[in-house]
């Protein structure tokens, strides 16, 4: 089994920054990829970003730019950096693991932008 948590959520005006980080524990086999995705009220989850074993990295064109996914491998953590945040960007962020063909998913965490 494995356990996501994410951290770093909160409220920011818009234009600020936040950095979320997930951190995996349990169970931890090589990575096909670890990603990003979000979700608002009244709204599907939504794909942000990922990163693959190899470290290749993919961006939803919604947040190319202004997010940059990254991963610390001795630390088992992915991170999100968020920079020029909009009220849009306002959602529940979840982490997503995916190895030997399992997807596992964090709880998630608030993020919203002020205007």
């Amino acid at each position: 089994q494995v356990h996501l948590v994410e951290s770093g959520g909160g409220l920011v005006q818009a234009g600020g920054s936040l950095r979320l980080s997930c951190a995996a524990s349990g169970t931890l086999y090589s990575i096909n990829y670890m990603g990003w995705y979000r979700q608002a009220p009244g709204k599907q989850r939504e794909f942000l970003a990922r990163i693959s074993g190899a470290g290749i990295t993919n961006y939803a064109n919604s947040v190319k730019g202004r997010f940059t996914i990254s991963r610390d491998n001795a630390k088992n953590t992915v991170n999100l950096q968020m920079n020029s945040l909009k009220p849009e960007d306002t959602a529940v962020y979840y982490c997503l693991r995916s190895q030997e063909g399992h997807d596992y998913w964090g709880q998630g965490t608030q993020v919203t932008v002020s205007s």
